[in-house]
């Protein structure tokens, strides 16, 4: 599929709603638990969205977007969540989500991004140069990472329940 920015926001928008769908007022077992040892939770995926969207998607968009000669992107924390969520619920982190995502969407939609824009050029601290494209596809790719990443670890939480169907459940292996 070649890249656009509509085909983009079509998946970006509904990310939070397929979150809710997915994670909201579920027990505690199928929300802090991870896979063992350095793993995430899925709240501690949702925190670290919440703070992707506060801190990283639109302003490097912005950065590339700008006519500043410096195009440097601030680093990522990729770990902030685990201070940023601390005593939240999940229902605080996905209502935090989907606010920050909506807002993100419509700037997004009001920067009028055209195809002639696409390989506008950003620096990345560890990767270097990177056009809006990557960033935009990242972004959208990245969602659907942790939404994998998100279905792994509900999935291991029954690891030693599916009995002799281990076999098949690729999700587990």
């Amino acid at each position: 599929m070649n890249f656009s920015i509509e085909k983009s926001i079509s998946v970006l928008e509904r990310t939070p709603a397929v979150l809710h769908d997915l994670l909201f007022d579920l027990p505690e077992e199928w929300v802090m638990f991870n896979e063992g040892g350095e793993t995430w939770s899925p709240y501690d995926i949702i925190g670290h969205l919440v703070h992707g969207e506060s801190t990283d998607w639109l302003k490097r968009l912005e950065i590339i977007l700008s006519d500043n000669d410096e195009k440097n992107f601030i680093p990522f924390d990729r770990f902030a969540q685990f201070n940023e969520s601390k005593g939240k619920e999940m229902k605080t982190l996905l209502n935090e989500f989907k606010i920050l995502r909506t807002k993100n969407i419509e700037i997004l939609k009001s920067k009028n991004i055209m195809e002639v824009h696409y390989e506008r050029i950003g620096v990345h601290p560890v990767f270097g140069n990177v056009t809006l494209r990557n960033l935009v596809a990242t972004w959208v790719v990245h969602d659907l990472d942790h939404l994998a990443q998100l279905s792994r670890v509900m999935a291991h939480q029954y690891r030693s329940e599916v009995g002799p169907w281990i076999e098949n459940l690729r999700i587990l292996k």
